[in-house]
């Protein structure tokens, strides 16, 4: 059974990675916070369930209801962070940031993944099985952009998290990794975001279904022997110095 969260948006990595998920036979459970998330939820046949992942009792009422509905959490995908539904902060340098706009990039980007780690980690030990695939970015594990220091410690963060789970529950059947996506072209992507995308070496922006692809694998028994680990998808971006006019 694989739960996926952030996966409300239609051409989002999160409904990619669900859909992979499901047309490789997996029993899913997509998440968001806002009832879009059950026409996502219908296009492939799988469970869906509101839910702020901010909110801790939340979580918990998320766990049980799927627990309930397909059995015990064997996948779980991170994705939920970055941008929520209603809620835009303004891109600023660090000494700019307010108390309030730093907590609520923390509470999105890394708290979100730490309650739905914590909350699936118990059965997955208990089953002596579990993948846990955190979606983090190359924002902050490899490189920073002006502006977006609250976001990159958070994506940083996850990579720290996934670390440690990997080290605490290997023994246990556990794996853990993260897909570290560049340039996506998504349905909230800027056109500044798509032209930057085209300056990488692949001349292009990916897109969600090959962030789902490598996903898919990390979640996939054939991975049993991969955690711990960081997957850079951004078509070798990282690798230039120059990059472009």
């Amino acid at each position: 059974m694989a739960l996926v969260t952030g996966a409300g948006a239609p051409g989002g990595i999160g409904f990619a990675i669900g859909r992979a998920l499901a047309a490789a036979g997996a029993r899913v459970c997509l998440t968001a916070t806002t009832p879009r998330i059950h026409d996502r939820a219908a296009e492939i046949g799988a469970m869906s369930h509101i839910a702020d992942l901010t909110d801790p009792a939340q979580v918990a009422a998320l766990f049980a209801a799927v627990e309930a509905g397909l059995g015990p959490v064997e996948v779980l995908v991170n994705n939920a962070g970055m941008v929520q539904s209603g809620r835009r902060v303004k891109r600023q340098a660090l000494a700019g940031w307010s108390d309030a706009d730093w907590a609520h990039h923390m509470a999105l980007n890394i708290n979100t993944t730490f309650h739905c780690c914590r909350a699936a980690l118990p059965g997955m030990a208990a089953q002596g099985y579990g993948r846990i695939v955190n979606i983090s970015s190359v924002t902050g594990p490899v490189v920073a952009i002006d502006g977006s220091s609250a976001y990159a410690t958070a994506k940083a963060a996850i990579t720290g998290m996934t670390r440690s789970i990997a080290l605490e529950y290997g023994r246990q059947g556990i794996t853990c990794n993260a897909v570290l996506p560049g340039w996506i072209a998504t349905d909230s992507s800027s056109p500044k975001e798509i032209r930057a995308g085209q300056r990488t070496p692949a001349g292009r922006p990916g897109t969600p279904a090959e962030v789902a692809a490598c996903a898919l694998f990390l979640a996939s028994e054939e991975a049993s022997y991969v955690t711990g680990t960081t997957l850079v998808v951004d078509g070798g971006n990282t690798l230039q110095e120059m990059k472009g006019a």
